[in-house]
């Protein structure tokens, strides 16, 4: 059985928590990625979350003018946030917004990472322009052997530390959980899901809180998962990555969020 691992990502340098046998990764990165287009995610935040052991990165996913969703990793003990939207290239300014609001889910469990969620509140509303636009809800569970996609800032391979300065872009198969416990055990709760590539693609480092995509009517954006683990292994392995499901928290997200349900 492997080690699960948060992918947080310390801002000035690459670190790696082991929890039990979870490696969540503070921060993440898409591994086997490419370049996204300007546009091509208008939904993507980039967040420098403070805490009191440091600075932190992550991903989020804007969901109205006023809210992201993000992982609970992500929120957990944050002091203050700084976004920043509409853009696919760190060394852009883009819209910069500072906050220190947030709900991370009440059952967020650090060890297990169970309900590994939270939503991130604006201080003001943001414009949509042609690079900022809110991602959809799903309805419904994202489905075993569908493909979605894996976006992030985080590193591109274990010897790579560091963030990546442009937005990567992969698509990635969705695993049953049966599969998924055959690396990871009983560690698998129903409301995770895992992600694999042909060719070991997936998160790493510094993606954590970054969103899982699928397309509605091969145009919608909507939200399937939010990154939040990867194996102990390191993100080059043939383990998969692990996601928190949307689904079974749309509820949620909605009574936190003033999204429409």
């Amino acid at each position: 059985m492997k080690v699960l691992v948060l992918i947080a990502v310390l801002v000035s340098s690459i670190c790696a928590h082991h929890l039990g046998r979870l490696r969540a990764a503070p921060g993440g990165r898409i591994i086997g990625g490419g370049d996204a287009n300007a546009g091509e995610f208008p939904f993507a935040a980039a967040i420098q979350s403070q805490t009191n052991a440091g600075q932190y990165f992550c991903g989020g996913a804007l969901v109205n003018t006023l809210f992201i969703v993000t992982s609970g990793s992500c929120v957990d003990g944050a002091t203050l946030f700084s976004i920043r939207l509409g853009i696919t290239s760190l060394a852009e300014t883009g819209q910069r917004l500072a906050t220190d609001k947030y709900v991370l889910h009440p059952l967020y469990n650090i060890d297990t990472l169970e309900n590994d969620i939270g939503v991130i509140e604006l201080r003001l509303p943001v414009s949509f322009t042609d690079y900022i636009q809110p991602i959809g809800m799903p309805t419904r569970d994202v489905q075993t052997n569908a493909i979605a996609i894996a976006i992030g800032w985080g590193q591109i391979g274990d010897a790579d530390a560091g963030l990546t300065n442009q937005l990567q872009t992969v698509e990635l198969v969705a695993l049953s959980n049966e599969e998924c416990r055959l690396t990871f055990g009983n560690q698998i709760a129903d409301t995770m899901v895992c992600v694999d590539g042909n060719y070991n693609e997936g998160a790493c480092l510094g993606d954590v809180g970054s969103p899982l995509i699928q397309y509605v009517n091969g145009h919608r954006a909507t939200i399937v998962g939010i990154s939040s683990f990867i194996s102990g292994n390191g993100c080059e392995s043939t383990d998969p990555s692990g996601y928190t499901r949307a689904f079974p928290f749309v509820e949620w997200i909605q009574n936190n969020t003033q999204v429409p349900s």
